[in-house]
């Protein structure tokens, strides 16, 4: 009896190795879906897609995201890993703005839109010292079909150090892949940056505002800035069309407009976590909607960020934080009138 308890015992012995070496040869470490930091360009984020199907409430709506639609519908948003072409030089401020905290500046660009980028680093654009803060600015790009666009930003990016691209074609839908993308980046890259203003290369900011207006009203790590859309109705049509098969609710949960927002970096970290989880949604402002709802983040909204344009007046544009719609020979004067004004105290001052 006790000979073959040994048998048994040696035997079953032998079953759970090889079951436990079959399991390993087949099992991947969890480790492989955290993203790795420190990507250089044209290495693809390891992160594997694990997002689902979600109901998200806000008290007034239920939405329900069913991914086997967006995967549908949109295939190459769920799945896109963000891979990188160009990316930003690393700032280097000196002495004891080592130690300000960081305002990034996240802008929207096209390859094309050279002129827009070369009219920003001509005026709120530029990096430095603001209002106690250090203040930088990366323009968000996708690729161009075209190459003279191409050979263009490649050669911005040895000029200026400021350009963050990914492999991915630039297109409407194609933008909510920036705020996933730039969330990855954020998380892996600055994560001690302070505050983030995201923008589009067609605006007039002022970063000195910006700067004064986080000091006074960004003291919570989960409060996010801009012009509020509340419950806006689902288009149809245009370029903004959603179809009902997709997105039956007529309306949209509460956004912030994607001309210009602000959100604190303690909010990246639940906002990344939430790109996880979410199908990426087709429009990037209700997409960045969704992603704050699931990370139960708040919103503060403003008069100041003037998403839909602001006819001219120097010093109402000194106390504006963004005005959209300037282009490049426009936003020239603009500067150059604000930065002369003589305004009342107490109003924002340009830079």
């Amino acid at each position: 009896m006790r000979r073959r308890c040994s048998h048994l015992l040696v035997g079953a012995t032998l079953v759970t190795a090889a079951i436990f070496f079959t399991w390993m040869w087949f099992w991947k470490p969890t480790s492989i879906l955290r993203p790795a930091t420190g990507l250089q360009p044209g290495t693809p984020s390891p992160l594997l897609p694990v997002r689902g199907s979600a109901n998200l409430s806000d008290g007034t709506y239920t939405y329900h995201l069913n991914l086997s639609l967006f995967q549908s519908e949109f295939p190459l948003l769920q799945s896109y890993r963000c891979s990188l072409t160009l990316a930003p030089q690393r700032a280097r401020p000196e002495g004891d703005n080592v130690t300000r905290p960081l305002l990034l500046l996240g802008i929207k660009s096209h390859p094309r839109s050279g002129a827009r980028r070369a009219a920003l680093r001509q005026t709120w654009a530029r990096e430095g010292q603001v209002a106690g803060f250090w203040v930088r600015t990366i323009f968000l790009m996708g690729e161009s079909e075209v190459s003279g666009h191409m050979n263009m930003v490649r050669e911005e990016s040895r000029a200026y150090g400021d350009v963050l691209q990914w492999d991915f074609t630039e297109g409407h839908h194609n933008l909510s892949l920036k705020e996933r993308c730039f969330l990855a980046w954020l998380h892996n890259q600055h994560p001690r940056a302070a505050f983030i203003f995201k923008g589009d290369d067609d605006e007039y900011v002022n970063p000195e505002a910006v700067a004064q207006y986080v000091t006074e009203h960004g003291g919570s790590p989960v409060t996010l800035h801009g012009a509020l859309q509340r419950h806006a109705n689902v288009m149809r049509y245009s370029k903004y069309r959603v179809s009902e098969t997709l997105y039956p609710l007529p309306v949209y949960p509460i956004f912030l407009s994607g001309g210009g927002y602000i959100f604190p970096g303690g909010s990246v970290g639940p906002l990344y976590e939430a790109s996880h989880t979410l199908p990426v949604f087709p429009l990037d402002d209700v997409y960045f909607g969704f992603l704050a709802l699931a990370a139960n983040l708040n919103f503060r909204h403003d008069a100041h960020f003037y998403v839909y344009g602001l006819a001219f007046e120097p010093c109402q544009y000194r106390r504006a934080l963004v005005v959209h719609g300037v282009g490049p020979e426009r936003l020239l004067e603009v500067w150059k009138d604000v930065q002369s004004a003589r305004c009342e105290e107490g109003a924002a001052g340009g830079r």
